[in-house]
């Protein structure tokens, strides 16, 4: 399967152009953006960046075809969805191979990507059930009140650099199957995937319009936020720009779910078992080179198996091999040589805040072009909270460690933090993992889990400056963000109801 919507640029670039009403669509705009492999730290195509014009037509595109779309039976969207989920599957390998490209991230944590966002396609086939409404006969005298659950219109889907096949298909899988046209925006970034996936629901049944994908940057951005048009955006990214996302969109009337950033906390038990601890700490720390909203980025060591965890976590990195993603690489490069510079800006004052540097990743000898944007995973103990190297959302391959008196010094750490996204604890005391999961303010808990994304059927979302709106993503949240619910109260009359009567009504 070629890669929709890819053209020759005149300077013989690729340029990757938007993908509406079922092909490829170049818009007016003369602006691109390089796309980068950064394996290699080259070029490999432009994406095409619209204009707000160019957003209005795509949603007047999509718009249109929501009109037809709304109507569709359940039975036809559910056709079209598991058709989507059988071609995904079959495909799969394809897909991978095109975020490993533009992503970075190896083969294994791409197949991983698909597998989770496919878990939402396969929750979504179930819309005959997760659409349907309740009803009540006979609530008053010959009066029946039932509920029905009709899509929004034309919404719009702001999506991430880290995932770009996972978080797009947790949202527009969702949105697709309620009934919803859907606008998708993705990372300019790694674009290739979104117009890849579209391509296929089309091949699925759906129809053309339903799914189109429009790319660009803050001015796309800005025109979808705006757009009279659009009834709801989901937005996955850094805090500030969630939060600008949800105060925007809601301010012209949107429905708005805003994930934001997060620091991660694993908080480690004097019983815990620490070979497993330290196996779940490099996993959860290193995997997609860190750049995951759920990935351990602090380990929270009770003292007394601190400097034991430490020694666990170093031996277990020494294995570790940082590469190109196609080579069979346990962690790939960063997305960007101004991110891995970014990320390594924090290696640099560690010491300076008084942290120990344990392994720096900046001395990395990575099997990979020497070009590529390379840092290896990074092990930092004695981490002050007073640092920024706690504190900010570094969003690579460095794992701090804060030691901690106990677990009452670990929760009020955890709690203090802005973010509340993930955390973890490790420990055999089913009391204390109980009372753990009570007391922290956090939207998904793991016990003994080091990375606790709920399955589809449940939803993800955080608390404090890791969410901004109240649904959650994919599972029930889902189906209710992207649907609106109307009540209807009916009485059927026959001629004994006649008459006149001006009171208030009342049930008999």
């Amino acid at each position: 399967m070629p890669h929709p919507g890819i053209r020759k640029g005149h300077d013989v670039t690729d340029i990757l152009d938007h993908w509406v009403s079922g092909s490829s669509w170049a818009g007016a705009s003369t602006r691109t953006a390089p796309v980068y492999d950064p394996a290699r730290g080259a070029v490999h195509t432009q994406v095409r960046l619209a204009t707000a014009a160019d957003v209005d037509a795509v949603v007047a595109a999509a718009s249109e075809a929501w009109q037809d779309w709304r109507d569709a039976s359940v039975a036809r969207r559910t056709a079209v969805m598991f058709a989507f989920r059988e071609l995904l599957h079959a495909r799969k390998d394809e897909l991978a191979r095109i975020l490993t490209r533009e992503h970075g991230k190896v083969l294994a944590d791409a197949h991983g990507e698909i597998a989770r966002g496919m878990e939402v396609v396969e929750f979504a086939c179930g819309l005959g059930h997760l659409t349907k409404g309740a009803y009540t006969e006979n609530a008053s005298g010959g009066v029946d009140v039932y509920t029905l659950r009709q899509s929004l219109g034309v919404v719009g889907i702001i999506s991430p650099f880290n995932f770009p096949a996972m978080v797009p298909l947790w949202f527009f899988s969702v949105a697709i199957a309620a009934g919803n046209a859907v606008v998708l925006k993705p990372s300019e970034k790694d674009p290739t995937a979104a117009n890849w996936m579209a391509a296929l629901m089309r091949e699925a049944g759906l129809p053309d319009g339903v799914f189109n994908v429009v790319h660009g940057d803050k001015e796309a951005v800005d025109a979808l936020l705006v757009h009279p048009d659009v009834r709801a955006v989901s937005f996955v990214g850094s805090t500030p720009i969630a939060r600008y996302v949800y105060e925007t969109a809601t301010g012209h009337g949107k429905r708005v779910q805003a994930f934001g950033g997060a620091k991660n906390h694993m908080l480690v038990l004097p019983d815990a078992d620490l070979d497993l601890v330290a196996d779940a700490a490099v996993n959860a720390g290193f995997g997609s080179a860190g750049e995951r909203c759920m990935a351990v980025s602090v380990v929270l060591a009770v003292d007394a198996v601190a400097d034991e965890l430490v020694s666990k976590v170093r031996e277990r990195m020494a294995t570790l091999r940082t590469g190109d993603g196609l080579r069979g690489c346990d962690m790939g490069p960063l997305i960007t040589g101004a991110h891995r510079d970014r990320v390594a800006s924090y290696i640099e004052r560690a010491p300076a805040d008084g942290a120990t540097v344990v392994v720096d990743g900046r001395d990395v000898e990575a099997d990979g072009d020497p070009d590529g944007f390379w840092l290896g995973p990074t092990l930092l103990d004695r981490v002050p909270t007073t640092s920024p190297v706690y504190s900010d959302e570094i969003f690579g391959p460095v794992l701090s460690v804060v030691r901690v008196s106990g677990y009452e010094e670990g929760l009020a750490i955890i709690n203090a933090s802005p973010y509340g996204n993930g955390t973890a604890i490790f420990t055999n005391d089913g009391g204390a993992a109980r009372r753990f999961q009570r007391e922290a303010q956090v939207g998904m808990i793991g016990i003994n889990v080091p990375i606790p994304v709920p399955v589809a059927y449940h939803s993800f979302g955080g608390w404090k400056a890791s969410l901004f709106g109240d649904a959650k993503a994919y599972g029930p949240h889902g189906f209710d963000f992207f649907t609106s619910e109307k009540a209807i109260t009916s009485r059927w009359l026959d001629p004994s109801h006649g008459g006149l009567n001006l009171g208030f009504p009342q049930h008999d």
